[in-house]
Formats: C-alpha cells, structure tokens, sequence
C-alpha cells in the first residue's frame, strides 16, 4: 500500500529497504496507493484523537510502540486573539506529549518501524527535544539509544531526559549540523538505525498533528497553520496531513503553511523572500530558541513546497519578540511553552502587523514544547522570586508594595 519515492528524481524504494535519502542525494517521502486506503469515518468522528487513531494512514503493520502519544490539546486563545487583534486563534499544544514535545508521534512510529526492520541499535543528533523523545521510545522498546549533541547548546531539561531513560549521549564540540554529518556516518557504517527527521517515517508520525487540528475543530479546515521551523520537518508534515484528507474527500481545502523561524537561524525564510527552493545555510546559527537552532535544515526542500503550494509565507522575528509571545502564552491562556514555541506566536503577530495575515482569518499555531523544557531561560527572562522575612508584616509590605 506504500513505498518510498525520491522527491528530486522519483525513484522508488520498497518499504524494507533501510534508506534514508535517495542515491541522487534528494529527499525521501512515503507514497500511499490512497484508493486502498479504507476510512472507518464513524471511528474518526467518535474516537479521541491519538497518533494511532490513525493507523491506516500511518506505514507500519505491527504492534505500536506507543506511550500514549498525541490527542494533545487545541485551545481557543481568545485573550490572546485580542491582543494580537485576531478574530479567531487556537493553539495546537504539542508539548503535552508523553515527553514534552511533538517529537513524540514521530518517534512513535519511527522506532516501531525500526523494530518492523529488525534494527537493533538507534541513534538520532539533536537540539534536545529529539534526543528526549528518541530515549523515552528507545527504553519502551528495550533498544539501546546513542545521542550526539552539540555541547553546551542544549536546555538542561533536555539533556536531563536523554539520560534519565539510559541513552549513550556523545557531547560534540561543534554545532547541531556538524553532528548530523557524524550520526549519518556512524548509522551508514555500523548499521545504526537513524531516527533524525531525513528518516521519512518520522513525518508520516508529525503528520498526524493536522489530522488532528481538523478532528477537533469538528473535520473543518483552519485558514492558516503557523509552525514554528528548525530541521523543518513540521511544516511539510503538517501540510501533508491536510493534503492526505483531501485527497481521501474528508475535508475540501489545506490550509495555508507558515513558517517562522528566528532572525538568528533563518535560512528558510530567506529562500522563501527570494522565491527559491535551494536554501543557502547558515554556518553559525544563533538564538535563544535552542530548539531551533539550526542553520542547515535537512528538510528545507519540503518544507519550502509546503508553503508555496499550501499559499503560505515564512517569516523571521527576534528573540525578543518570541520572549514576549512566550510570556503572552503564558500570563494571557496559561500555556507554558519552551522559547522556540513562542515563534508561531511571535510570527503571528508580526504578519499581522504587517498585513500579511487578515485579521479575520481563523489561525492555528502549534507550539512544539513543554515550558520545563528550558527552565533555566524561564528564569532568566522572569520576574525574579521576592525574599521576606517570617512574618506577616513583612508578607504583607511586599504583597502590596510595587
């Protein structure tokens, strides 16, 4: 019912072949024979939503490894909306994952594939989140998990995780992208299963996220999805999702792909400005938003058609405005995010200040991970604690002084 097909020159692999990439270089994306595909629509319309709910849109046979992950919650933000000066805004919360983030659904199937190719060893390069979640699935499965991360560049919530759940963590001096060279050799060498998002599984798991957005909106579709983009995986996953229930005649439009990144770390955004597909990356990506810290996004080519053929746009803001976005979400609706969350918000606002985004245009965006994430930025950027005394005059004289 589905194979793997290059994106560049169309060839195709079977689905037990171990490949990642195509032999020409170009992407890799999972093509479904959809007129075999049966939908139980009644299922759909009565089961809450999971990434499983959706199995036979999803490329694996056997028993899930699964902890329960997606069905995570769309809030109606409309203290936010107002102050943004939206008409109609929800917030996709992907950090209520099993390990904090939208890594999550596409680790579920991914290391469930593994296990389907009789892999015996995983191994992912990260930021943080990837390493988190590829650990949490790695210990449900009972296979060993190696971690590469740039050192001194990952929120200590993240790190924390890897190594909680038994992963091997390499801490490499260099920068994100230099250590997905590295993990790509030492998989291609020593038969090592790579669950980076070049691995085309991993998407078809974080396509889920806009089956999702339309279930619960009642199988209606949202004028606009806003994603915030790293390795860019999201924003083509997403797309895909909506694009799969169309074709399928669940729902009759997509909607349009937006993509913010920061202005430190932003090659997409500049390919898109210039109209282009070909990103030129950036050897020293800089911001806040460890989670996207990346200058050399390997699926930039998707995501870029994404946005072009969904009518979309991507934008760049600075990590000053995703601080208060992050501070918004949180004081305004009570969603705690980490900083590379806030971005959709951030871009968000900035579209609409400049006339990108209408104000009546109903938005989702997604926040991809949990506040405690990176703590240590919370802290820094938060009013600090007030230290008192033990007594109820000196509680008193601070509650009430400014």
């Amino acid at each position: 019912m589905y194979h793997l097909e290059c994106i560049e020159c169309g060839q195709k692999y079977t689905d037990s072949e171990v490949v990642y990439t195509c032999k020409c270089g170009g992407l890799l994306d999972v093509i479904y024979d959809y007129s075999a595909i049966q939908l139980d629509m009644e299922r759909l319309r009565t089961e809450a939503p999971s990434v499983w709910k959706y199995k036979a849109l999803l490329p694996v046979e056997g028993k899930p490894v699964s902890i329960h992950e997606g069905g995570t919650p769309l809030y109606r933000c409309d203290r936010l909306a107002e102050k943004i000066g939206i008409k109609e805004l929800y917030v996709k919360h992907e950090g209520l994952n099993p390990s904090g983030s939208f890594k999550d659904r596409g680790m579920t199937v991914g290391v469930t594939k593994a296990m389907e190719l009789g892999m015996k060893t995983l191994a992912c390069a990260s930021t943080g989140n990837t390493s988190a979640s590829l650990s949490t699935y790695g210990a449900k499965a009972g296979l060993p998990v190696i971690v590469l991360l740039p050192e001194g560049k990952v929120a200590l919530g993240k790190v924390a995780q890897a190594l909680i759940h038994g992963a091997k963590v390499l801490s490499i001096r260099g920068n994100f992208d230099e250590a997905v060279v590295l993990v790509r050799q030492l998989c291609d060498e020593e038969k090592i299963y790579l669950l980076n998002s070049i691995n085309p599984y991993r998407l078809e798991g974080q396509k889920t996220i806009g089956y999702e957005i339309c279930d619960q909106l009642g199988f209606n579709v949202p004028d606009r999805v806003i994603v915030p983009v790293g390795n860019a995986g999201n924003t083509a996953a997403i797309y895909k999702g909506f694009r799969e229930l169309r074709e399928l005649g669940v729902t009759e439009s997509v909607p349009k792909m937006t993509g913010i990144q920061t202005e430190g770390a932003c090659p997409v955004t500049k390919a898109f400005k210039k109209g282009v597909e070909e990103i030129i990356p950036e050897k020293n990506p800089e911001t806040i938003a460890t989670a996207i810290r990346i200058g050399n996004p390997v699926n930039a080519k998707k995501a870029l058609r994404a946005i072009y053929g969904s009518g979309g746009y991507s934008e760049a803001v600075s990590d000053e405005e995703l601080i208060e976005a992050q501070k918004d979400l949180a004081q305004l609706e009570g969603i705690g995010v980490e900083p590379a969350s806030a971005t959709s918000v951030a871009g968000l606002k900035k579209l609409i200040d400049s006339g990108v985004i209408d104000r009546d245009e109903t938005v989702v965006c997604i926040t991809t991970g949990h506040l405690l994430k990176d703590p240590e930025e919370v802290i820094n950027i938060s009013t600090k604690p007030i230290t008192v005394d033990a007594n109820i005059e000196a509680v008193r004289k601070a509650v009430f002084s400014r």
